[in-house]
C-alpha cells in the first residue's frame, strides 16, 4: 500500500508554498485551454478573416460543453478525493477515480454521437448566419471528433492535481497546447488548408494530451487502482456529481451565455448600422480574450482545491480559512490587470486577431470597453465557488456558478436589448459582474467567520484531549 504522500504536504506544508505549487500548473493548464481556441481564432483570423473567426464563435459552445463535462466528472472526483484522502478512507478515494475516468469517457463518447446527429440543428442554434454556415460546419465536422479527448484530459487534469502532481498535469495540456500552435502554423499556412488545418491540429493535439494523461493513472501517488475501482455505482457517482456541479454549471451558464450572445448579437446588430456579421464576429473576440483572464482566476482557485478540500476533511481550519484569504485576495489582483488591460489597450488587443473595417475595429473597442467594464471585481464569484465546492458546500458553489450568468446576465441579455438595442447588449456584462461580485463577497465573509468558529471548537476539543 502507498504513503499518503500527497495527503502529507497538504496538510502540513506552508500554505502559500503550496498554493505556489499547486496553482502555477493549474493556471497554465487552464491558459492552454483557453489558448487552444485563441490560437485557432488568432491564425484563422489571419488567413480567412472576420468570418472565419465568427465560424469559430460559432463552434466555441460545443468546447464549453466539452470542458463542462470534464470539469463536473473531473473536478467532482479531485474534490470527493481529497475529503476521502484528508478523512483517512482511501478505498471510497479510489473508487472515487474509478468511477470518474469510466464517467469522463462514457460522457465524450455520448457527446461526439449526438453532435453528428444533430450537426445542422446546432450551428443554426449557436447563431450562425448564412455566410458564416459553411466555414462552421467544415470546422465543427472536423473538431467534434476530439471531443472525446477533450474531456477526458480536462478531467484527468484536475484529478492528477489532487493526487499532488500538478506539474505533470500542466505538461499533459501544455505539451498539446504547443502542438496545436506548430500544426496550425503547418496546415494554416503551410498546406494552405484554412479552416479545416485549425481543426485537425486542435483534433491532434488534443489525443496527444490525452493519452499523457490517462497513463498518469497506471501510477498514481497515492492509491493504486484495481479493474473493481472502474464499476460504477451510485453511492459513488452522487458526490462526484454534486461536488461537480457548480463548476459544471458554470461552464454551461457560460455556454448559454455564449449562444444568446451570439443570436442576441446577430439579431440587433441586423438592426444597426453594424450588420449581422461584425457583432457576432466582436462577441467571439471578446469573450475569449477575457476567458483568459478568467482562466488565471479558475487555474489559482482549482490550485487552492485540494489544499482547502483535504484540510476541511482533516479539520484543520484554519489552513482552509488561509488558503480562501489568498485565493481570493490573487483573484482580485488578476481582475484589476485585467481591467486596466481591456480598458486602456482595447485597439491593440482586437487587432492581433485579423483585420477588419474601421466599423468593425470601432464596434470592438466599445464593446470591449462597456461589456468588460466591471471586470475590476469579477474574480471573486469564479474563485469562490470553486472554493465552497472544494469543502463539500456544493449548493452554495452551484449557486454562485449560476448568478453572474444564469441568474443576472442572460435575462439582461434578453430584456436590455429591447429597449437599447445594441446597446443593450454592452451594457448587460457591467451589472451582472457588479451584482455578482458583491454577493460572492457576502457569501465569502460570512463563510470565513463559520471557519473561524469551527478553528476554535477544534481547537478546544484538541485541547481538552491533551488534558484528558
Amino acid at each position: 500500500m502507498k504513503s499518503n504522500t500527497a495527503g502529507d504536504i497538504l496538510g502540513t506544508e506552508d500554505v502559500k508554498k503550496l498554493l505556489m505549487k499547486f496553482a502555477v500548473p493549474s493556471v497554465i493548464a487552464m491558459l492552454v485551454g483557453a489558448l487552444y481556441n485563441i490560437v485557432d481564432q488568432i491564425f484563422i483570423g489571419q488567413s480567412v478573416g472576420m468570418l472565419g473567426n465568427a465560424a469559430t464563435n460559432v463552434a466555441f459552445p460545443l468546447v464549453t460543453i466539452a470542458t463542462a463535462l470534464g470539469l463536473l466528472f473531473g473536478v467532482g472526483g479531485a474534490s470527493n478525493f481529497n475529503l476521502y484522502l484528508g478523512s483517512g478512507n482511501r478505498e471510497r478515494a479510489k473508487k472515487v477515480i474509478g468511477n470518474s475516468l469510466f464517467l469522463l469517457t462514457a460522457s465524450g463518447l455520448i457527446m461526439l454521437v449526438v453532435i453528428h446527429m444533430f450537426l445542422d440543428p446546432l450551428i443554426n442554434l449557436f447563431g450562425a448566419t448564412e455566410s458564416v454556415y459553411p466555414l462552421a460546419l467544415e470546422y465543427i465536422s472536423i473538431t467534434s471528433y476530439g471531443i472525446l479527448f477533450l474531456i477526458f484530459s480536462t478531467g484527468a487534469s484536475a484529478m492528477i492535481r489532487a493526487d499532488g502532481s500538478p506539474k505533470y498535469s500542466m505538461y499533459c495540456l501544455l505539451v498539446g497546447a504547443v502542438l496545436n500552435v506548430i500544426l496550425d502554423a503547418l496546415f494554416i499556412f503551410g498546406f494552405d488548408m484554412g479552416i479545416a488545418g485549425a481543426a485537425w491540429a486542435t483534433v491532434i493535439s488534443q489525443i496527444v494530451s490525452c493519452v499523457m494523461a490517462a497513463v498518469y493513472f497506471f501510477k498514481m501517488k497515492s492509491i493504486s487502482l484495481e479493474k473493481n475501482d472502474f464499476v460504477l455505482k451510485g453511492s459513488i457517482v452522487k458526490p462526484i456529481f454534486y461536488l461537480g456541479a457548480s463548476s459544471f454549471l458554470n461552464q454551461i451558464a457560460m455556454m448559454a451565455v455564449q449562444i444568446i450572445l451570439n443570436n442576441t448579437a446577430t439579431y440587433y446588430g441586423a438592426m444597426s448600422i453594424y450588420g449581422s456579421e461584425i457583432p457576432l464576429a466582436v462577441a467571439g473576440v471578446i469573450s475569449k480574450v477575457s476567458m483568459i483572464f478568467i482562466s488565471i482566476i479558475i487555474g489559482i482557485s482549482q490550485g487552492g482545491q485540494p489544499i482547502a478540500g483535504y484540510n476541511y476533511g482533516a479539520k484543520n481550519y484554519g489552513r482552509v480559512k488561509e488558503v480562501f484569504k489568498l485565493v481570493v485576495g490573487i483573484s482580485l489582483v488578476i481582475s484589476v490587470l485585467s481591467f486596466l488591460s481591456f480598458q486602456l489597450f482595447p485597439l491593440q488587443i482586437i487587432k492581433i486577431f485579423g483585420d477588419g473595417s474601421e466599423l468593425y475595429f470601432d464596434f470592438a473597442v466599445r464593446f470591449c470597453r462597456i461589456f468588460l467594464l466591471m471586470m475590476i471585481v469579477v474574480g471573486i464569484q469564479p474563485a469562490s465557488s470553486i472554493l465552497f465546492t472544494a469543502i463539500g458546500k456544493s449548493s452554495k458553489g452551484i449557486f454562485l456558478a449560476m448568478i453572474r450568468q444564469v441568474i443576472l446576465l442572460i435575462p439582461l441579455l434578453l430584456i436590455l436589448p429591447i429597449y437599447f438595442g445594441i446597446d443593450g447588449i454592452l451594457y448587460a456584462g457591467p451589472i451582472s459582474d457588479g451584482i455578482a461580485a458583491a454577493v460572492a463577497f457576502f457569501f465569502v465573509y460570512r463563510e470565513m467567520k463559520e471557519l473561524t468558529r469551527l478553528e476554535k471548537e477544534e481547537n478546544l476539543k484538541r485541547e481538552e484531549a491533551a488534558i484528558g
